[in-house]
């Protein structure tokens, strides 16, 4: 059976090319800060399991210690220049779409068509992990159509990647890192101790009151968090779980995934999801580094108010 593993093991592969192309480009002056902090990931992804948790806590340290220090750097990776990148886009015109297209479609392949096969007895995908494993498979196929469309060098896709690593630099772990430290905070019973504040001060009679609660607590709490991720397991089990499922038979399906909707509202309106919000606005070379924040506040505040309606009405039967 194909596990989460195998997906692990290619991350760590394409991370590991990253550390090393990073050590061999002469052209960054932080070089070897670049190829440790890449090689560290690699690390995490191919022997996290044998690290154990005293070992995966100092990688994650070593991480940060690289990261805040400033000894990551940007190099220059053997690719096409922006004039290339521009003849070559006018050349090739809507065919460049085909790569990017064939991600959706290789995914409902194997969520379809690959997750329901089994042999002897054993299936094929992992069930809990198909979707994973399905997009891990549609990277490959569609880099592997773009090679072969486009005609570029096998090398290239390894240099394009480093080259949007070396730009958006730690900030490409901070999902991973927050969504793990949710898991820790529901762990220490932040989750519990939230609830019985929440309860505390606000009466939880009303089930409108317990979704408002809820969903805009799922909101505040990503925005402070960075990750709606993080903030999953601990709203939901101090407000979602005893209230709105345990004391007015919600759905749990239905509260879940709005409730989750609800935390992407405040994903959008914190600076502290810099990957998604930040950066692009480095990216982009804007004047206000906030700007992608302030032109995505008049989506999220009405989706918010619109999820909460629709836990409201859905969520309960």
């Amino acid at each position: 059976m194909i596990g989460l593993s195998v997906v692990y093991v290619l991350a760590g592969i394409v991370f590991g090319a990253f550390a090393v192309l990073s050590a061999m480009d002469r052209s960054n002056p932080k070089r070897m800060g670049n190829a440790t902090f890449w090689g560290l990931v690699a690390t995490s992804f191919l022997a996290g399991d044998q690290l154990g948790d005293r070992g995966n806590g100092v990688l994650v340290l070593a991480l940060a210690l690289i990261a805040g220090f400033g000894w990551l750097g940007r190099g220059q990776p053997a690719t096409t220049s922006p004039v290339e990148r521009k003849a070559l886009a006018e050349r090739f015109g809507a065919r460049l779409f085909v790569p990017a297209l064939t991600l959706p479609l290789v995914v409902i392949f194997g969520v379809l068509v690959l997750k329901p096969l089994s042999f002897g007895g054993q299936p094929l995908l992992d069930p809990k992990q198909a979707t994973l494993i399905s997009l891990a498979l549609a990277a490959i196929v569609a880099t592997a159509v773009g090679l072969i469309l486009l005609r570029q060098p096998l090398i290239s896709p390894l240099q394009e990647g480093r080259r949007l690593m070396d730009t958006v630099g730690w900030a490409a772990l901070l999902p991973q890192m927050l969504a793990a430290l949710g898991a820790v905070f529901a762990l220490a019973g932040v989750g519990e101790t939230i609830g019985q504040l929440v309860t505390a001060w606000i009466p939880m009679d009303s089930r409108l009151t317990a979704v408002a609660v809820y969903c805009l607590g799922m909101a505040g709490f990503t925005m402070i968090m960075g990750n709606a991720f993080a903030a999953f397991p601990v709203m939901t089990a101090g407000v979602a779980l005893p209230i709105l499922i345990g004391r007015f038979d919600g759905d749990p399906a239905i509260v879940a995934s709005i409730g989750m909707l609800s935390g992407f509202c405040g994903t959008l309106m914190t600076p502290l999801a810099a990957n998604f919000n930040l950066v692009p606005a480095a990216l982009l070379e804007l004047p206000n580094r906030y700007a992608v924040i302030y032109a995505q506040i008049p989506t999220a505040l009405p989706l918010l108010l619109v999820n909460t309606g629709l836990m409201y009405v859905l969520a309960f039967r």
